[in-house]
């Protein structure tokens, strides 16, 4: 098992790491039908690239905003018109499952007096109803929005402002875990130490910045910090 030297503060990302986001689209499976799991992948495919996307033409818009367009991209491309089911999806993104491992993982680093905070491309309010749905509350020291920035990961000026607002302004004593690996890559090339949850068997990107550890779920993630 890898050792990471030094962390003073493990800081998640929330989608997909944290929050399982092809909840929504599983709970309407039966009534979307048989591509229901294909409308979630490029749901989530489009989500991130819109947010890209945007960051690279100057032209922000909160996570809310990207989330539903996204949705709307995929539910046309898939032909799906019901009335009332976009609605529908979006309220359940806002009460996502986290996943089973989290709390105790948590829990677990929360034990070894590391500080834990949250970094991700959700709006405040997105957030806000995510972490209180899962019951994590009391266990994060801060949760941190993108919309203090202005714009999405991977832009560095994100990463630094974790450092600012935990006030560690040396990068290697923040572990970031993520199971995104343009996240893993972008925090790891400003000076984090990574950890990449493989969450869905990915390879890491022919990117700048590598994860120093890969792990299967966060359970395994105490015991490295």
């Amino acid at each position: 098992m890898t050792k990471l030297q030094g962390i003073r503060a493990c800081v998640f990302d929330a989608y997909g790491t944290l929050f399982d986001v092809h909840g929504p689209m599983r709970k309407l499976s039966a009534e979307i039908g048989e591509k229901a799991d294909e409308i979630s992948r490029l749901w989530r495919q489009k989500q991130l690239e819109y947010t890209w996307l945007r960051s690279l033409m100057g032209v922000h818009a909160d996570f809310w905003h990207v989330t539903a367009e996204a949705l709307d991209y995929a539910l046309e491309h898939f032909g799906v018109e019901e009335p009332g089911l976009k609605d529908e999806i979006m309220a359940l993104y806002l009460k996502l499952e986290a996943y089973p491992e989290v709390v105790a993982a948590l829990e677990a680093v929360k034990a070894r007096n590391k500080l834990t905070a949250i970094l991700s491309n959700g709006s405040p309010a997105m957030l806000d109803s995510a972490v209180r749905h899962a019951g994590l509350e009391k266990l994060f020291n801060m949760v941190l929005s993108v919309e203090d920035v202005g714009i999405y990961k991977p832009s560095r000026r994100v990463y630094r402002h974790a450092t600012q607002k935990l006030q560690i302004h040396e990068a290697p004593s923040i572990c970031f875990i993520t199971a995104n690996t343009w996240d893993a890559a972008g925090a790891a090339q400003f000076g984090f130490q990574v950890v990449r949850v493989d969450r869905f068997g990915l390879k890491d990107d022919k990117l700048p910045g590598k994860p120093a550890a890969l792990i299967k779920d966060l359970s395994e993630l105490a015991a490295m910090v």
